[in-house]
């Protein structure tokens, strides 16, 4: 299960690094990231460290800590 939730991470990643940005579709994807790393980069790294329910716990808290009043900045797993 842990294989095909990265797999579909890089996925994401794929299609919001180049069919995303060349379409032009600001709604879809936020181009500016507030975290290093990315919100996705971190999934990947949490559900290989912690494996797959404890990392998708985490990624979605980072996820819902990504929001317009939070300052951002480095968030390592």
């Amino acid at each position: 299960m842990k294989k095909i939730t990265i797999s579909f991470i890089k996925f994401y990643q794929y299609l919001s690094r180049s069919v995303f940005r060349n379409a032009q579709l600001p709604v879809l994807v936020y181009a500016g990231c507030k975290f290093q790393p990315t919100c996705s980069e971190y999934a990947i790294e949490v559900i290989s460290k912690y494996g797959f329910i404890k990392g998708l716990i985490k990624a979605v808290f980072r996820i819902l800590k990504c929001n317009p009043l939070s300052r951002g900045g480095i968030d390592n797993p």
